[in-house]
């Protein structure tokens, strides 16, 4: 298993961090170590798995530092910041 430390700015309250925390809750090969604002450790089994993780929580609406690509733009989503 990988250490892993992602960081998600737009998950800024509890109800951001359960509507990620159910997204990746079923992946296979995750082992979530803490989440909290803005911030998710995990360990994972691969490579693969970690891009499946950051993939998951993109489709669930949050941008993952680092793993954006260049045509995204503007500031992070949230369920909040509606």
């Amino acid at each position: 298993m990988k250490n892993v430390e992602l960081n998600i700015p737009g998950m800024q309250s509890a109800h951001c961090q359960t509507r990620v925390s159910d997204a990746i809750k079923n992946i296979d090969g995750v082992k979530v170590e803490k989440l909290e604002s803005t911030k998710l450790s995990a360990s994972v089994e691969s490579e693969e798995i970690k891009e499946e993780l950051v993939e998951t929580i993109k489709r669930a609406g949050y941008k993952v530092e680092g793993y954006d690509s260049e045509k995204e733009s503007g500031s992070s989503p949230s369920c909040c910041s509606n």
